[in-house]
């Protein structure tokens, strides 16, 4: 069968330092009912009025999928990878990009998971096997041990709970697949002589972990799902999306790591903000902002 070739996939090129670095949609989603996911229900009010002060669409929230890939030095590194293998021409992109950027799944040689849900883990497996044959694949230990207790704690969640049962045998099918690459690692841990800082960042999942790159004196955090909107998150911290597995963890972790970004100027990438991903935290007011990088062509 010919690989299906969706003809959609974005691409943007862009630099670390010294590491080339591409932005690679994986697709994108609209959740119909634009707050029906979104807490607490007695800030909708104000959440509606964010979305029409600020010229954004009411009929939903659209949700991208934004994936970080990292050239370092001969190391060829994926963030997360998306939804892999859907019955859909919206979704799953990921493979198209890198063939468009001139990477073969056999070049990859880590992939780092930053927790489970299935546009994150899903993309690391193709046909029954690891999507990138030669490629390390690293995630917190916590992440696991949580999808793999006899009976995972989905307790504090707004999610649909009828979801969940196969929620969870897709995650244990996943890693399953992934056991001859897998190498679990302690939060802190950095790679390629410090060019990749593994954190914890705990709340939207047990074991929910961001990335730092850095190459000389330039740097980039990926805060991954800190975020799952360029607005909400940010303008109040405290709102947060049915997706989370603990809030109130969440919430605290992404009050500290914005308070941090914005303190320190940080260039930041986002799994869920607007393609291409790539911007600042400006602190504003009681909240933030996420402003955009404006895309640069050539050098």
């Amino acid at each position: 069968m010919e690989p299906k070739i969706h003809g959609n996939a974005l691409v943007y090129q862009f630099k670390i330092g010294e590491f080339d670095a591409w932005s690679i949609s994986d697709g994108h989603m609209l959740f119909r009912g634009p707050l029906d996911l979104m807490w607490p229900p007695e800030a909708h009010p104000e959440m509606t009025d964010w979305l029409k002060s600020h010229g954004e669409r009411m009929d939903g929230i659209p949700l991208y999928v934004n994936i970080l890939v990292v050239q370092i030095g001969k190391e060829i590194v994926v963030f997360d990878a998306g939804f892999g293998e859907r019955d859909s021409a919206n979704i799953g992109w990921l493979q198209d990009g890198l063939r468009q950027a001139g990477i073969a799944p056999e070049q990859v040689t880590a992939g780092f998971l930053s927790h489970s849900h299935a546009d994150h883990l899903a993309g690391f497996v193709a046909g029954g096997k690891p999507a990138f044959p030669n490629a390390a694949f690293y995630y917190l230990p916590e992440e696991y041990d949580f999808w793999h207790a006899a009976e995972p704690d989905f307790s504090k969640t707004k999610r649909n709970r009828a979801e969940l049962p196969g929620m969870i045998k897709e995650v244990r099918k996943q890693f399953e697949i992934l056991k001859g690459v897998s190498q679990p690692v302690k939060a802190g841990t950095q790679f390629f002589n410090g060019a990749v800082t593994l954190e914890a960042a705990p709340g939207h999942t047990a074991g929910h972990a961001i990335f730092r790159i850095k190459s000389g004196d330039e740097s980039l955090l990926h805060f991954v799902d800190l975020a799952h909107h360029h607005g909400f998150m940010f303008h109040n911290p405290e709102w947060f999306i049915a997706f989370d597995h603990d809030p109130m963890l969440g919430i605290e972790t992404r009050k500290k790591v914005f308070a941090q970004a914005a303190a320190q100027r940080t260039r930041c990438y986002g799994f869920h903000v607007p393609w291409p991903g790539i911007g600042h935290i400006l602190p504003v007011g009681s909240g933030y902002l996420w402003h955009p990088e404006r895309w640069s062509w050539g050098s």
